[in-house]
């Protein structure tokens, strides 16, 4: 018997024993005689197909307990993956982690986050300091985070505060930060912590998933590192790209089987005497060294255990002369068929691309296209100053709680559009007159699987009677307030259309996919020359609609 299957087997008799223990001494006598047949059997075919017994012993018990069924599943993926794409031995793993914690030491960014957990005594407040600093890191830059999160902790620097705190708060401190469900979720986290833990933080990742909303297997290993020294693994986008190219693993990161190995590794290599560190610095090096487009290799610490780095040396030689032997390099080896590891047969290592063949783009699904007409319908001789109209989106779905300008689903009709979007205008503001709808231009926002196209209109109340309420769901606001309500950033580039129509007004941004009727195309270089030869007089120095406003 192999020292796998032997190890398969160990574990399979554990989780099978709860149910095999209950009933007659007979019934005991039979289980153990089958589990000797099974090892038996299991053991005879170990060389050919050790993947497919050990996934018949999974599925045969449902009931083990989850780090049982978690190791099985851990021992399972080594035995169908190629040594090639994993770490040989402890002395490897050693030197990656003091390459990695060593250079983490020296160049890692000072970021406020970091300075909270590390300067925090108290465990609950560096935990909470933990997680909002990774729910807002979620599919978001640094230098983004940055602002919002000393603002965040600067408001609610405690779970109570933040659980005593108002949705509406909030959101409109989220504002413009995108992914809006991530605020509401850690809201609803604070006050489960607050009303039903007593104000503790679960103190482990497998309970941080199990109790707290939103929070995933990633957030919870990050908290339970970093606030808790919980030796837990954590595998972002970072971590992944870090972990591919270490180990020349070119298949589908997004996969489940890639997923299954990812964590694996992470886990085999995170130290258990620094684990938060640990943790932060491969996230650091695939932030900043180990990075998608333009990797810094030369500045790695870990270039000497990186695959990818070997292989782009070994096909340096290979391009430039016809070898008669092989170089003498590890190569992966699978004992059969095809590795699931690998770069796929249909990609082939591409010599231009060198350590980025690792991993390969996964094929991203398209955004589903929508389109929108949205009205900014304003007042602008209300008392106290011009005031625009702002109606709240469903607690559910897209955008959930945050305020929006009137918006109706875009008709292919002109006159059909502007009757239902005037009909909605009148629903929160009583009768208007339609002559005065204009259509002012387009804007495009990309969500996260959305691409939605606003046609944008405005509408002044002119020599009209100010309207001063508005019904639940609306509200009526300056300018001033706009700017902080809890608006998305897709609605603040509305509302920059609509400003760069409006007379004594001319702006923008380059950001900003926006279209206007009144919009003309820059003239070329050699158009603007003869311009000035031909027209010196005209000054060619005012703004347009699309300058940028920062």
């Amino acid at each position: 018997m192999t020292p796998l299957v032997s190890r398969l087997s160990r574990l399979w008799v554990i989780m099978r024993k709860p149910r095999a223990a209950v009933g007659s001494g007979h019934r005991k006598q039979a289980a153990s005689q089958e589990q000797r047949q099974k090892h038996a059997k299991s053991s005879s075919q170990a060389k050919a197909s050790t993947p497919n017994a050990c996934a018949g012993m999974i599925s045969e018990c449902p009931g083990a307990p989850a780090g049982l069924a978690r190791q099985l599943e851990e021992v399972v993926l080594q035995a169908s993956v190629s040594p090639y794409h994993l770490f040989r031995d402890i002395a490897e793993v050693t030197a990656f982690r003091g390459s990695l914690l060593s250079w983490y030491d020296q160049k890692k960014r000072d970021l406020p986050w970091r300075r909270q957990a590390e300067d925090e005594v108290d465990l609950d407040r560096r935990a909470y300091a933990v997680w909002v600093s990774e729910v807002m890191l979620q599919q978001t830059q640094v230098a983004t985070v940055i602002n919002y999160y000393t603002r965040w902790m600067q408001k609610w620097p405690t779970l109570q505060d933040l659980a005593s705190a108002s949705l509406e708060e909030v959101n409109q401190l989220w504002a413009g930060l995108g992914y809006y469900s991530r605020g509401r979720r850690l809201q609803e986290g604070a006050r489960k912590v607050v009303e039903k833990l007593g104000g503790h933080m679960p103190r482990t990742a497998e309970t941080l998933q199990q109790l707290l909303p939103g929070v995933g297997r990633y957030t919870a290993g990050a908290i339970a590192s970093i606030a808790f020294g919980q030796a837990t693994s954590v595998v972002d986008g970072n971590v992944a790209r870090v972990l591919c190219r270490v180990r020349a693993i070119g298949a589908d990161p997004s996969s489940k089987l890639v997923s299954q190995q990812l964590w694996s590794l992470a886990q085999q290599l995170v130290d258990p005497a620094r684990p938060g560190d640990f943790n932060q610095a491969a996230m650091e090096l695939g932030a900043t060294v180990c990075t998608p487009q333009r990797p810094l290799c030369s500045q790695c610490p870990v270039q000497s255990l990186c695959r990818a780095r070997q292989r782009v040396k070994q096909e340096q030689p290979l391009a430039s002369q016809s070898l008669l032997g092989s170089p003498d390099i590890e190569e992966c080896a699978p004992s059969t068929g095809q590795c699931q590891l690998c770069l796929p047969p249909s990609e082939p290592w591409d010599q231009t691309l060198g350590v980025v063949n690792f991993p390969r783009k996964a094929s991203r699904k398209p955004s589903r296209e929508e389109s929108s007409a949205t009205c900014v319908l304003e007042q602008p001789r209300a008392l106290g100053g011009a005031r625009i109209l702002l109606v709240q989106r469903p607690n559910s779905g897209l955008l959930a709680g945050l305020w929006e300008f009137p918006s109706v689903t875009w008709e292919p009709s002109e006159p059909l559009q502007r009757k239902a979007l005037l009909q909605e205008l009148q629903r929160w503001a009583g009768p208007l007159p339609d002559t005065h709808l204009r259509h002012l231009g387009e804007v495009v926002h990309v969500f996260s699987h959305i691409k939605l196209t606003y046609q944008v209109y405005g509408l002044a109340l002119e020599g009209q009677t100010p309207v001063t309420t508005a019904p639940p769901g609306a509200r009526w606001l300056t300018r001033e307030e706009f700017h902080t309500a809890a608006v998305s950033t897709a609605v603040k580039k509305v509302f920059r259309v609509y400003e760069g129509q409006q007379p004594g007004t001319c702006r923008g941004s380059k950001r900003s996919q926006v279209s206007s009727p009144s919009s003309r195309k820059k003239p070329s270089m050699g158009q603007q020359v003869l311009d000035d030869f031909f027209r010196p007089h005209i000054s060619t120095d005012a703004p347009s609609l699309n300058s940028a406003a920062q």
